[in-house]
């Protein structure tokens, strides 16, 4: 069955994507560890409702990637619209109380929001095949290690990803499901 599809970023159901939101005029906000953690605790909140899996992730200091999948509705809503309006309530919430001038960039002229946080239409590519998506998992594992980015030395070492729980098992954040397990 499929949610819509007439919009980028939308996606049906008991499909596997590799998602990406980026924070709004690429800003670092999320450098801030608080911040990867109202991230972390959105998925928690998902996976716990079972209305997202999640295979892989990496949170970076401008960008989020995940491979995921939608398996139900956050009341009417998608569990990626729940998760981006979540975050951004949060993320201005923690602006309000530590840093004013930098929530002020953030603010917009929209009339039905004084801030936006989120990049509209985030990117949501279906995985079409086991191999595309073991590319992609590699792919977000190694992004903290790009040349533009050096936030680590091996994939594994980078706390807000699942490279480690792919190498060890490990699951710091309760979130993931091995790809290997079948169901994707």
């Amino acid at each position: 069955m499929s949610l819509f599809h007439n919009r980028q970023g939308q996606m049906g159901w008991d499909y596997t994507y590799f998602y990406t939101e980026t924070i709004q005029n690429f800003s670092h906000l999320l450098a801030d560890d608080k911040l990867k953690m109202v991230i972390i605790q959105s998925l928690q909140y998902l996976v716990k409702k079972e209305l997202i899996t999640v295979y892989g992730f990496v949170i970076m200091p401008n960008h989020i990637h995940l491979l995921w999948s939608i398996t139900g509705l956050n009341g009417k809503e998608s569990p990626a619209g729940s998760f981006s309006k979540f975050t951004a309530h949060e993320f201005k919430k923690y602006l309000l109380q530590t840093d004013l001038a930098k929530l002020a960039t953030f603010s917009t002229n929209k009339i039905d929001r004084k801030y936006q946080f989120w990049k509209r239409d985030p990117l949501a590519i279906q995985m079409s095949s086991e191999l595309i998506f073991a590319q992609r998992l590699n792919y977000i594992h190694n992004n903290p290690l790009q040349e533009k980015w050096k936030l680590c030395k091996s994939p594994e070492e980078y706390r807000w990803s699942s490279a480690k729980f792919y190498l060890t098992g490990e699951d710091e954040f309760e979130i993931l499901k091995n790809y290997r397990d079948g169901n994707l």
